[in-house]
């Protein structure tokens, strides 16, 4: 997945949960809606971030939802070869396939909760497209994708990718809420994924009437995306509509997040916390760095080849 957004800016703004009011609760900064925008071969996504209302949320760079449409038989579309440099690309499959490969030799298929995590780094080109299963098949496509910033003494680091298959992921259970966790120390586990900035990373569903307190670090970002059903957040239980982000104070306390009583399925959300890096980034579309030059140089190592081609045969 990409995106066109070419700007320089500088940043502004582990756990186990409770079902009591152990703690003091993170103030609610604002809820922000997703927009709609058409990606990669012409998939629609759900972007509450880069957008007008929100440019980024240090450290993360980019979230997208790709929207759950199904696609006829030959018709299913994903993100053809492209560039990276300079962050991260976090994908979770929720439903379908997606068939990775890359310029430094990775392929793998990426199933229903399955995550893949890759490190541009230095450059990378890379596909993310529907299985040959998901293409002649048809079917439906649902993902997220969150782009990690890096710190400028990383940006140039050798490009890596971690494959996390959903049995490798973290899970935890209470009453009325499961989780997985896929990076960072949260809801009592440890997820699986190496991460060059600490963040936390986990899918969480609620049971409708069950609210939760997730234990924060002082200083931390910390989000939730509501990607299914609809839920409550902070003391005063401001609703969280499905394809909205729900944004904290950087303040010390616990993420204050339930799922409506009256509702009639689960809340299905996303809960991201982590380090800012407070340092400024210049972007251009597929590429983040420090400043202009860097995105030119950027630039100029693509067009001239120097991020390498994808191996026509896609083995490791």
């Amino acid at each position: 997945m990409d995106t066109a957004t070419t700007q320089t800016t500088t940043p502004t703004q582990t756990t186990s949960p409770t079902t009591t009011p152990a703690g003091r609760s993170r103030p609610l900064s604002r809820i922000i809606p997703a927009t709609s925008a058409i990606e990669g071969g012409g998939f629609e996504v759900y972007r509450p971030f880069p957008t007008s209302a929100l440019d980024w949320l240090d450290p993360f760079l980019l979230l997208d939802e790709m929207a759950p449409n199904y696609s006829e038989p030959g018709r299913v579309v994903g993100a053809p070869a492209h560039p990276h440099r300079g962050f991260e690309t976090v994908t979770y499959v929720i439903q379908g396939e997606v068939e990775h490969r890359d310029s430094a030799g990775n392929h793998g298929v990426v199933g229903s909760g399955d995550v893949q995590w890759m490190t541009a780094g230095d450059g990378i080109i890379h596909s993310e497209m529907p299985s040959a299963r998901l293409q002649t098949e048809g079917g439906v496509l649902h993902g997220l994708q969150l782009w990690v910033n890096l710190p400028a003494a990383l940006r140039r680091t050798a490009p890596t990718y971690q494959a996390l298959p959903s049995d490798h992921l973290a899970s935890a259970s209470g009453d009325g809420w499961t989780a997985e966790v896929v990076a960072g120390s949260m809801f009592g586990v440890q997820g699986p994924a190496d991460t060059h900035t600490p963040i936390g990373y986990a899918l969480l569903t609620i049971q409708p009437g069950t609210t939760l307190q997730i234990p924060t670090i002082d200083g931390h970002t910390a989000a939730v995306y509501a990607f299914g059903g609809v839920g409550t957040v902070g003391t005063e239980g401001h609703t969280l509509d499905t394809n909205h982000l729900a944004i904290f104070e950087r303040t010390a306390g616990d993420i204050v997040l339930g799922a409506h009583a009256d509702s009639h399925i689960a809340l299905d959300c996303l809960v991201l916390t982590g380090e800012p890096i407070d340092e400024p980034i210049a972007r251009y579309g597929p590429f983040v760095m420090n400043t202009a030059a860097e995105i030119n140089q950027a630039i100029a190592d693509f067009n001239a080849g120097r991020m390498g081609s994808i191996p026509a045969t896609g083995t490791v």
